[in-house]
């Protein structure tokens, strides 16, 4: 789909707002035939259930990092200095942010249409406070110029990945409470009762803002300062040349002689690159899904999630850098734990200085927390001395955050049905 919003409502009369979440035209489960006009997603808050009145029995059996949200747990992210909850623009962590609805629709005009029914359903009953839209970029790729989205786990039971890789299949538990999880013989806690918390999962959402004009000089300026063509730096630094070829693929060039099939531009492992020499250790790619490697918290298939989203604000123009336009991205990222899969990401292989031997003291070049010129990528060169890239800052900043719970169409029913219980 390439034009999704995200609203955010306070409840203002919880029964009346319970009443309106059981109307909303949520998604179905069962697969489609032909694609639809619009899908529409519900998130709820750790406040939001509050407002909404679920028992107490209910919101104590939700786990600790869900309860607390993002704004106490910022620093665990790295989510500090500029990117701090106080600096937040899109303050989608506001304490009166209860309700999340996501539309995705195939056009920008029928998402509109969509929002504008929608309102009608909880007017009087809840407040939109705040909006966010994101709508793909010709080309299809992100603000930094890439083709994204590849490298999605394959859910076991769940319909076939287009781009599969060779991975094992992740569990359905990984993603969904109340079946067993990716470490062996455990399950999630379910939140009660089980109308509520079963088939349930948790939204990490992220407004990540990119910096086009500094990561563009950094390209500009790499021959001079590091050695290095700046195409194949930017290469190097995310994993995958900007079109999508990845390195593991194709190291020296993104046209290779022997063209690659979309089908094939996830469908590797990196065992045999253990040293990085074609696909840096160190890249935005393999720091976010080192696959089978050997790196912090064991092998990389125990904290995979899921991963959607779209750009917001206009294309970068490079004849204007600072046109003092915020764009970047908004990242819905889904898990069973936030704490196991998307915050211990965010700390031990974003942020964390020993993500795997030969690359410590570095970070994510691209998402890192590389604050006050601090990056430092190493780009190994075989038989040779390494390339080392320092002195760059921080090229995406977070603008804003929500944690939620992303509850099953059951569990819609459930809270709907409380409507003059409590």
């Amino acid at each position: 789909m390439d034009a999704l919003r995200v609203l955010a409502l306070r409840v203002d009369h919880a029964d009346a707002a319970r009443a309106a979440l059981g109307k909303l035209p949520l998604v179905s489960g069962a697969p489609w035939q032909t694609k639809p006009d619009c899908c529409v997603n519900l998130a709820l808050t750790y406040s939001g259930l509050q407002a909404l009145g679920l028992p107490a029995s209910s919101l104590s059996s939700f786990p600790e990092d869900f309860q607390q949200g993002p704004v106490p747990r910022a620093d665990i992210v790295g989510d500090t200095g500029d990117s701090a909850p106080e600096h937040w623009t899109d303050n989608f962590a506001a304490a009166d942010v209860h309700v999340l609805i996501l539309i995705f629709a195939q056009t920008a005009e029928l998402r509109d249409q969509q929002a504008r029914t929608l309102a009608e359903l909880w007017k009087g009953a809840m407040t939109q406070i705040l909006v966010k839209d994101g709508d793909m970029l010709p080309g299809q790729v992100a603000h930094f110029g890439y083709r994204d989205g590849f490298s999605q786990p394959t859910i076991d039971g769940g319909l076939p990945n287009p781009v599969p890789d060779v991975l094992p299949k992740a569990p359905a538990g990984e993603f969904l409470l109340g079946y067993q999880s990716q470490f062996s013989q455990f399950t999630y806690p379910v939140p009660q009762p089980d109308s509520l918390g079963l088939n349930g999962s948790f939204l990490a959402l992220r407004i990540l803002e990119q910096d086009c004009a500094a990561f563009d000089q950094l390209l500009k300026d790499a021959p001079a300062k590091f050695g290095i063509d700046g195409e194949k730096l930017a290469a190097k630094m995310v994993g995958r040349w900007r079109n999508g070829v990845p390195l593991h693929a194709s190291p020296d060039t993104d046209a290779p002689v022997l063209e690659i099939a979309l089908e094939a531009l996830n469908n590797y492992d990196y065992l045999d690159d253990l040293k990085g020499a074609r696909c840096p250790i160190g890249s935005h790619m393999r720091r976010n899904n080192p696959r089978s490697s050997p790196i912090a918290g064991g092998v990389g298939t125990n904290h995979r999630i899921v991963r959607r989203g779209l750009p917001y604000g206009p294309p970068y123009d490079p004849a204007n850098p600072n046109d003092g336009i915020g764009r970047g991205l908004l990242g819905l990222f889904i898990v069973v734990s936030l704490k196991d899969q998307f915050e211990f990401l965010m700390s031990e292989w974003v942020n964390g200085s020993i993500f795997a031997p030969g690359i410590g003291g570095t970070k994510d070049p691209i998402l890192g927390d590389n604050s006050n010129n601090s990056g430092r990528f190493v780009i190994p060169v075989a038989g040779g001395k390494p390339i080392v890239v320092s002195g760059f800052g921080r090229l995406v900043q977070t603008r804003g955050a929500a944690y939620a719970f992303l509850p099953s169409l059951s569990a819609v029913k459930f809270i709907a049905g409380l409507a003059g219980t409590v």
